[in-house]
């Protein structure tokens, strides 16, 4: 009888991931099933510079031409600092293109909020499309071609709009079909724009004020996600008052469902695959999940390692 073994391949590693840092690096962490549990940065991509701080990332995970897109500061002196976002290979860190967005609206004072690397590509002579925001709600949609170099020259984006007038945009989340794109922060409530036509379509509204003197509290989002892959109505956004909030647009413009997690403000949220459920984590470590058809927490992994499952 043949004899078979099972070898693990030094190439597939089990986990695999890119971070990166505010010293412009980015680094390749991994973890493979023996030791079990043990992760180690196994590659680092770039020289340290502060002055290159990475301030965002995202990666478009296809399966062929797969591109890493990082926004990074681009400058020496506050004077002469513009933005940069930079598309890298994620699978030897190889860059490929860069693209400058310079301008009185794009310096050191408004700093990327967030950045999306569409998946979808148009075209073949495409490398890809990315969509950014700024702090102060100043938009930027760009598509960049293969044979642009990684120079950095100057360039415009494709088109620019402004999604609020104050405040402080601190997360922008794209739907699954990469045509809706929310954005949120301090001072601005969640709001849904269509990214083709660069138009708002709709904005959600405070919840009623939940004490007896109807003290108003300000927006303050730090955090959101769509809930589905096919219907960009429903999605959840999260808030530095510790509460989670399912809007269904089709429905009111005030939250279906909020719920509070902790007492820590909600740093990050993403949705599961199944379209219902959600994970979230805290500025001090607290893990969970909810399932936002009712409301309830299903896991709890807490920052003082103290585990639970409410399923």
């Amino acid at each position: 009888m043949p004899r078979t073994t099972a070898v693990e391949s030094p190439g597939c590693p089990p986990l695999r991931a890119l971070t990166t840092d505010i010293l412009g690096l980015v680094k390749v962490v991994e973890a493979r099933a023996k030791p079990a549990g043990v992760a180690k940065v196994v590659e680092t991509w770039g020289a340290p510079d502060a002055s290159r701080a990475i301030v965002a990332a995202s990666l478009a995970d296809r399966a062929a031409d797969p591109v890493l897109a990082v926004a990074r500061k681009n400058g020496v002196a506050s004077s002469c600092l513009s933005l940069l976002v930079e598309l890298l290979n994620p699978l030897n860190g190889d860059s490929l293109a860069a693209v400058k967005t310079v301008g009185p609206e794009a310096n050191d004072s408004d700093p990327f909020a967030a950045l999306h690397l569409f998946t979808r590509q148009t075209s073949d002579s495409m490398l890809g499309t990315f969509i950014a925001c700024t702090e102060k709600g100043k938009v930027y949609t760009r598509s960049v071609a293969k044979e642009n170099d990684s120079s950095g020259a100057d360039a415009g984006p494709s088109s620019t709009w402004d999604v609020c007038s104050g405040g402080n945009v601190q997360f922008c989340s794209v739907d699954h079909g990469e045509t809706y794109a929310m954005f949120g922060g301090k001072g601005i409530e969640v709001n849904l724009w269509d990214i083709t036509s660069c138009t708002k379509i709709w904005s959600a509204k405070s919840p009623r004020p939940n004490n007896n003197l109807g003290i108003f509290t300000r927006p303050w989002f730090t955090a959101g996600t769509f809930l589905c892959k096919d219907d960009h109505r429903k999605f959840v956004a999260c808030t530095n008052d510790h509460q989670v909030r399912l809007y269904d647009t089709a429905l009111q413009r005030r939250p279906a469902i909020s719920v509070d997690f902790r007492e820590s403000p909600i740093k990050a949220v993403a949705a599961d695959p199944n379209g219902y459920n959600v994970y979230i984590g805290t500025g001090t470590g607290d893990l969970a999940s909810y399932d936002m058809r009712t409301g309830m927490v299903r896991l709890y992994l807490s920052s003082a390692s103290a585990y639970c499952s409410l399923d």
